[in-house]
C-alpha cells in the first residue's frame, strides 16, 4: 500500500515507547478470512469506525469492523488525550462567509455535542478513563496573545453559551499554572483522559452490540458490484451494502481512488515523564490537573495526569527517518525543559508519535462518497478527534440508517474536501509554513 510518509511511520516503530499501551490489557482479535457478507463494513477501527459500529450494532445492523493492524493502532490509541471543543481550524469568520451565520451556530453545536456525547457514553457505560480536567486551558505565551482573550471571552459565550474564566499573569502560579506565561483562559468544556481505556470501552460497547472486528485485515480495494459493495483484504473478501471509511491520517493512497490527496497526514509527538513528586510541582508552580495548552501556532499541549506522570506534545516533522526523529527528540526535550525549567532533569519514561489529518476545507469531512450509494467517509479532525471522531462515528451511523436531524450536522462537515496538490509530497507544502510558524512564535 502506498503512504504519504516513510513506510515505517506506519509500522510499529513509533509507540515502542508509547505509554498509553502498558495501561489496558492486550486484545485478541482474529484475522478475516474467507467470504463474508455483512450488512455494513466499517474500514478502521478507531474512535470513529468504533463509535459507528456501536451505534449501527444498537440498531441492529449486521457491522464488520477490520483494521490494518489492530483497533487504536492510529492516532485514537496515541493522542493526548484531550477530549476537548474542536475537530477543525475554520474561524467563525470563515463559516459566516460561507455558510451563514446560523450554520456557524450549528458547526458550534456540533463542537459541544461531540464532547457530550463522550461524556455521555463514560457515564452510561461506568467506563474507567482516567478522567481529570474541567474544560480547557489555553496559555498566553506572550503578552499581546492575552490582550486577546476579553475578546475571545466573548466569542466563546457566544459560541458555547459558557464562560471562560480569565487569569492575569500575575494570578497564574496561585492557580497551579506557573510558568513562561503572560495569562490563561479557561473553557469549562471537556476533559482529559486515557485514550486507549476509552477506546477500549468503545470497543467492548460495539462487540456486545454484535459487531465483529478483525485485527491484521487491511482493506486493499473496493469493488463495487451489483448488490453493493466487494472489498478485499489479503486473505478473504467482506461483501457489503455499505461502507464506511475511518481510517483518517492513516489512509492510504491506492486503497480507494476517491480519497486520494484528500487529507494531509502530520506528524505530533509526545513524550510523558516519571511520576512528578509534590515537592517537584510546588519547585515549578504547576500543580493543576487542568489539560492545556499554549499560543503558538505550532502550539504544545500538556497535563499533569492523575498519577502525576506529566504529558506534553508538539507537532512533529516532514519525515520518518532516522535523523528526523533524532531531530524531534531532542527538540521536544529543550520545549519542554524551556518552559518548565525545575522539570528540566526529569525522566522521560515514555515517547512515542503519530499522524493527525488535516483537510484543505479546515473542517471535519463527514458525508456520503460522490459516485458511490451507499459508501461513507469520516476524517479530518485536525488533531482534536477524541469527541469529534466519535461524533463522526456517531452522524455516519444516522447517514446508513437514515436518520437525518438527529444530531446537529452542519454544511461545513458536508462539504467535500478538494484534494491537495503535490499528491504524494503534499506534506512539503509545510516546509515553508513550519519555518514561518517557528519564527512567529519564538
Amino acid at each position: 500500500m502506498r503512504y504519504v510518509y516513510e513506510t515505517a511511520a506506519y509500522g510499529p516503530d513509533p509507540i515502542r515507547d508509547l505509554y498509553w499501551s502498558t495501561t489496558v490489557p492486550s486484545v485478541s482479535l482474529p484475522t478475516l478470512n474467507g467470504s463474508h457478507k455483512t450488512d455494513v463494513a466499517v474500514i478502521g477501527a478507531g474512535f470513529t469506525g468504533l463509535s459507528a459500529a456501536y451505534h449501527l450494532g444498537q440498531a441492529g445492523v449486521d457491522v464488520t469492523v477490520m483494521d490494518a493492524q489492530h483497533p487504536m493502532f492510529g492516532a485514537t490509541g496515541r493522542n493526548g488525550g484531550f477530549c476537548c471543543l474542536g475537530g477543525g481550524k475554520i474561524s467563525n469568520a470563515r463559516l459566516d462567509t460561507l455558510y451563514g451565520s446560523d450554520q456557524r451556530q450549528l458547526y458550534r453545536q456540533a463542537e459541544k455535542a461531540a464532547v457530550d456525547l463522550v461524556d455521555q457514553f463514560i457515564s452510561d457505560h461506568d467506563l474507567n478513563v482516567d478522567r481529570h480536567s474541567n474544560g480547557e486551558t489555553l496559555l498566553a505565551h506572550k503578552p499581546k496573545h492575552a490582550q486577546d482573550f476579553p475578546a475571545l471571552q466573548a466569542e466563546i459565550q457566544r459560541d458555547y453559551g459558557v464562560t471562560a474564566d480569565i487569569l492575569g499573569e500575575q494570578e497564574l502560579r496561585q492557580n497551579g499554572l506557573g510558568g513562561a506565561f503572560h495569562g490563561a483562559i479557561t473553557t469549562p468544556i471537556g476533559f482529559g483522559l486515557n485514550p486507549q481505556k476509552y477506546a477500549s470501552g468503545l470497543l467492548q460497547m460495539a462487540r456486545t452490540k454484535g459487531a465483529k472486528i478483525y485485527a491484521n485485515t487491511p482493506a486493499l480495494r473496493i469493488v463495487p458490484t451489483t448488490s453493493g459493495y466487494d472489498i478485499a483484504t489479503p486473505n478473504g473478501t467482506v461483501s457489503c451494502n455499505k461502507f464506511i471509511i475511518a481510517t483518517n491520517g492513516y489512509s492510504s493512497e491506492d486503497m480507494f481512488p476517491w480519497m486520494r490527496a484528500r487529507f494531509l497526514p502530520v506528524q505530533s509527538s509526545v513524550i510523558v515523564t516519571r511520576p512528578i513528586t509534590d515537592q517537584e510541582q510546588t519547585a515549578q508552580g504547576w500543580t493543576s490537573a487542568q489539560m492545556a495548552y499554549d499560543s503558538r501556532f505550532l502550539l504544545h499541549y500538556f497535563r499533569m495526569m492523575p498519577n502525576n506522570r506529566f504529558l506534553f506534545g508538539m507537532r512533529g516533522g516532514l519525515h520518518y527517518t532516522k535523523r528526523s526523529n533524532e531531530r524531534i527528540r531532542q527538540k521536544i526535550r529543550d520545549d519542554f525543559a524551556e518552559m518548565f525549567p525545575a522539570w528540566r532533569d526529569v525522566i522521560i519514561d515514555y515517547e512515542w508519535s503519530g499522524l493527525v489529518a488535516l483537510n484543505r476545507s479546515e473542517t471535519p469531512y463527514v458525508g456520503e462518497i460522490p459516485g458511490y450509494a451507499g459508501g461513507y467517509a469520516g476524517f479530518g479532525y485536525h488533531g482534536n478527534g477524541v469527541a469529534m471522531a466519535s461524533y463522526s462515528g456517531a452522524l455516519l451511523s444516522d447517514m446508513v440508517l437514515d436518520r437525518i436531524g438527529t444530531r446537529p450536522n452542519p454544511k461545513a462537515f458536508q462539504h467535500i474536501p478538494t484534494q491537495f496538490p503535490l499528491g504524494r509530497f503534499r506534506r512539503y507544502m509545510l516546509t515553508p509554513i513550519y519555518a514561518l510558524a517557528q519564527s512567529v512564535d519564538l
